[in-house]
């Protein structure tokens, strides 16, 4: 039997010990700022990219992998025979999933293109569940089916406390977010099919702790929860307060904390914070 190898973009919430521990292949987006590109993982950091954001003259420009760096990694990893499980964040914000589908026609190497339908850590929770189907001996198809079990159950919540980067990318027109904030409007989005929608909105940071409240509340009474993430872009302050509810509520499992990659941090903008967990 050929061994299955795992292949996903950047934006993955994965940790430095599971991409090692899994043996997990990135292939970076990058970021322009300012005329100056950056790429994911090798020339900047998460934790570097708010501060140079607030400091650039326009929003960053974000661009999907190249098409070649995805054959270069699939001919890398098929030399030995292997196949190639490859995952990327949701169409519905990047091309990523077409590109990897272009490349996985241009190499020798049997690849397999998944649309996670998610990011950032909500992906991840797909990629570990895969791999360790994958390291017990499981099949391409056993993968992808635990994959989707796990979509399943997956939920993904985020918070944006201002609107000026979804304004700038033009995913939200200027009158709407200029009165949003005007108005101190805080949103509350959620994933769904692959999709973003608005979950709630509302005046004010006290509106937000009102919905996490809520959500925190069905997670509680629901199916038991069996993983948490939290990413934000410089919202500490927030992060806490949402860390310390989770880790009372569920004191057994571990919450992954961490800054969100500069793809997503584009979007949402300064202060916004995440919260992405599965169930049985």
């Amino acid at each position: 039997m050929s061994k299955i190898k795992i292949v996903c973009d950047s934006s993955a919430g994965l940790t430095e010990e599971e991409i090692k521990k899994y043996d997990i292949t990135i292939v970076p987006l990058t970021v322009m700022i300012d005329g100056t590109v950056y790429t994911e993982r090798e020339t900047i950091t998460n934790a570097e990219f708010p501060d140079l954001m607030k400091a650039a003259k326009s929003l960053p420009k974000t661009s999907q992998p190249p098409i070649g760096k995805f054959v270069e990694a699939f001919d890398r990893l098929g030399k030995d025979g292997s196949e190639v499980l490859c995952v990327t964040m949701m169409a519905s914000i990047s091309g990523t999933v077409h590109a990897a589908e272009q490349a996985a026609s241009m190499t020798d190497t049997k690849v397999t293109v998944i649309d996670s339908h998610e990011t950032d850590r909500a992906m991840a929770f797909q990629i570990i569940a895969a791999a360790k189907v994958i390291e017990n001996g499981g099949s391409m198809d056993d993968a992808i089916a635990k994959m989707k079990e796990v979509y399943s159950h997956t939920k993904l919540f985020l918070a944006i406390d201002k609107l000026d980067n979804l304004v700038a990318g033009g995913r939200v027109s200027k009158f709407a977010g200029t009165l949003s904030n005007l108005l101190n409007i805080k949103v509350m989005l959620e994933i769904k099919n692959g999709e973003i929608h608005i979950a709630s909105k509302g005046r004010g940071i006290k509106s937000i702790h009102r919905e996490w409240d809520k959500i925190l509340k069905q997670m509680k009474e629901g199916p038991k929860v069996l993983a948490i993430g939290i990413s934000d872009v410089q919202a500490d302050q927030e992060v806490k307060r949402l860390y310390d509810r989770l880790h009372e509520l569920f004191p057994d499992v571990k919450i992954v904390v961490r800054e969100t990659v500069p793809i997503i941090a584009t979007h949402t903008g300064i202060g916004a914070n995440s919260l992405h967990y599965y169930t049985e």
